[in-house]
């Protein structure tokens, strides 16, 4: 099985979010990054099963490939 790859990403929080992720996991047992990546996976998961936000991702893909045709587009 091959090994997953991560992406290491910088994240400021305010002093009281950060404290409170922190007591979070903590009291969860786990490390604050973990207890970070949770909730974004959480986020990630409410939107996808928002009806509103998938059809606003399918329009801004609708409007990503016609700007990418036009990029792709030989001129003479």
């Amino acid at each position: 099985m091959a090994k997953a790859r991560n992406k290491v990403l910088s994240l400021r929080l305010s002093e009281e979010m950060a404290a409170e992720i922190a007591a979070v996991a903590q009291t969860d047992g786990m490390p604050v990054t973990e207890a970070i990546r949770e909730a974004i996976g959480n986020h990630i998961e409410a939107r996808r099963a928002s009806e509103d936000f998938r059809q606003r991702l399918r329009k801004r893909l609708e409007e990503d490939q016609k700007i990418l045709k036009s990029l792709a587009r030989e001129r003479p």
